[in-house]
């Protein structure tokens, strides 16, 4: 068995043990009861509902004064994502309102849900953050739609019942009737004892930091979300603004333990790389995430046509009409962009179209590009969990004149992370494919900040605050945590469903900790006892006498597919090692 399934397994475990602890407590003590508000008067409280040492389903829940406000409401992706079927630990009616700190599906995906729900309050973020929304939102439904219904042949022929998607493009439009837009750096209340600004986090367009200040009776408490951060120097977004005041500061830690290359030299080895590849004559893969990573690649294959690297006359193809409409989106707002981008446009130049730029749009086009064997692919998704660069990939991974580039984040349980992890075979769409195609990966174009970008923006704060270190794979969340306790300053790795008690006293940097990184024996025995607890609970349930009730048959087949999934993946696997 691979460490992922393992962590996989602990951490939901660990999760819904944390989760269930602190209800108990809550029963016990009269603070609240499960799903319902908070009761008026009590302590202002911080809880990490999503991405703890991972990188996925970013999800914080702050009560403040008898309100209750999320940041970020995301879906889990990659392994992670059989997570977004198991209920939320909220009563979506009893949160009066969300606040976005940028588009991508990982941090506002599970919005739509929400709303199906019952959440009818506002949502907070800024227009191009809202406008991405839109397209990101609608995309996700048709794919949550696909997927439903391939579930539910599937659930047919073992005669089980179908199944529903999170949300369809109905609830995407009735949640777009709640959207709020705000301006960077205004000040806005958003409840009575909460009040935001957006600061920008040059991560994509229309990133934000969150600048939130909580007060509840005489106290007040400053509390900053870093979102996902740019880099200090960046070629798509202008720089993260500074901030350098806090009590508590949840930063994101995604590249927490490493250094990217330079913009100059990532542009260079992007150049060079695709001189190598053109050699070649075949095909040249990019799976891309549609949104800034797709325009910045774009860009680049722009400036080397510009500059006499790359020949007019290699087609280039943007499969994906979603990708196309963000390109659009960005063309719209060039002022917030880097001076960089913006001086293209003062020149009159496009920035985003290259010459022989083909926007694909059918399928049956996306189909056609099999037959040309010399070209530049772009396609999503990102990480090859879905989306058209899947298909092209099934068709392309096993030729040797085949090149794919990474230019971006692969997260454990992605086609795109076994790629890169050296898989020398994959299932690709339902088939085994031999990986003969030679793999690249340009990590200088990641829209995120790396160690060192992250150690200088936490270096402005002036103020001594509790750092909160989430959005990160365990390893990288706990060596950012320890580079800042280097530096003097308290930090903490959270686990999933941790709740802190906020107070201007600071109180949790007396004891700063860094959550535990897991070893593989670790893992091993902790992985056979969840399995025995299985065992045990199923013995438990042929016995009970009420295993007619829908809800209880829903829950049973869920955990069905969970461990045929983890069987299956298991079998995948050993069937690949088998082949090296």
């Amino acid at each position: 068995m691979n460490d992922h399934f393992y962590f996989r397994m602990l951490t939901y475990f660990s999760t819904h043990f944390s989760i269930e602890y602190i209800l108990r407590t809550e029963r016990k003590t009269g603070f609240r009861k499960k799903g319902g508000k908070p009761i008026k008067g009590n302590k202002m409280r911080l809880r990490v509902l999503g991405a703890a040492q991972e990188v996925t389903g970013s999800n914080y829940l702050l009560e403040v004064d008898g309100k209750r406000v999320l940041v970020d409401c995301g879906l889990y992706q990659g392994g992670a994502s059989v997570e977004n079927h198991t209920p939320l630990d909220y009563d979506p009616s009893s949160i009066d309102a969300v606040l976005l700190t940028h588009a991508h599906l990982d941090h506002t995906g599970k919005v739509p849900l929400l709303v199906k729900q019952g959440y009818k309050g506002p949502v907070y973020g800024t227009r191009p953050t809202l406008e991405l929304c839109d397209i990101l939102w609608r995309d996700a439904a048709h794919i949550q739609k696909e997927d439903a219904e391939w579930q539910s042949r599937k659930n047919m022929r073992k005669g089980f019942p179908p199944v529903e998607p999170l949300y369809t493009l109905e609830d995407v439009e009735r949640t777009l009737e709640y959207l709020r837009a705000v301006s960077y750096d205004d000040v806005v209340e958003i409840v009575d004892g909460l009040r935001v600004r957006f600061r920008d986090a040059g991560h994509i367009l229309g990133s934000a930091i969150l600048e939130i200040w909580l007060k509840e009776s005489e106290e007040e408490v400053k509390m900053v979300f870093s979102g996902d951060l740019g880099p200090q120097e960046t070629v798509m977004e202008a720089n993260p603004a500074v901030v350098e005041d806090a009590d508590f500061v949840v930063i994101e830690s995604t590249y927490g333990n490493r250094n990217h290359k330079t913009n100059l030299e990532s542009r260079e080895e992007f150049r060079q790389t695709m001189r190598e590849m053109l050699k070649d004559h075949g095909k040249v893969l990019i799976p891309t995430f549609v949104v800034d990573r797709a325009q910045r690649v774009l860009y680049e294959l722009k400036l080397m046509q510009q500059d006499g690297m790359l020949p007019d006359n290699v087609p280039i193809y943007f499969d994906s009409p979603m990708g196309a409409k963000t390109t659009a989106i960005y063309n719209e707002h060039i002022s917030l962009l880097s001076s960089e981008i913006q001086e293209e446009a003062r020149k009159g130049l496009d920035p985003f179209t290259p010459k022989q730029l083909h926007v694909v749009e059918s399928v049956d086009e996306s189909k056609a590009i099999n037959s040309i064997k010399h070209a530049i692919v772009l396609a999503g998704s990102g990480m090859c969990s879905g989306g058209r660069i899947v298909h092209h990939l099934k068709n392309n991974l096993f030729r040797e004149d085949t090149h794919v580039v990474f230019v971006g984040y692969q997260a454990k349980g992605t086609l795109g992370r076994r790629l890169i992890d050296g898989s020398k075979v994959v299932r690709v769409a339902g088939e085994e494919v031999s990986v003969k195609a030679k793999l690249h990966t340009i990590n200088g174009f990641s829209a995120h900040a790396d160690r060192s970008d992250l150690l200088t923006w936490a270096s402005n704060f002036k103020t001594n605050p509790v750092f909160i270190v989430i959005h990160g794979e365990p390893e990288a969340s706990n060596a950012l945590a320890a580079s800042l306790q280097e530096e003097g300053v308290s930090a903490i790795v959270p686990q999933l469903g941790q709740e802190f008690v906020l107070t201007p006293a600071k109180e949790i940097a007396r004891k700063p900790k860094v959550a535990p990184v897991f070893e593989r024996e670790t893992l091993k025995k902790k992985a056979a006892s969840i399995l025995e607890e299985i065992e045990k609970t199923a013995e438990t349930l042929k016995l009970e006498r009420d295993l007619d009730n829908p809800v209880i048959m829903s829950l049973i087949v869920s955990a069905e597919t969970l461990l045929e999934t983890a069987k299956e993946k298991l079998e995948s696997q050993r069937e690949a090692m088998s082949k090296r």
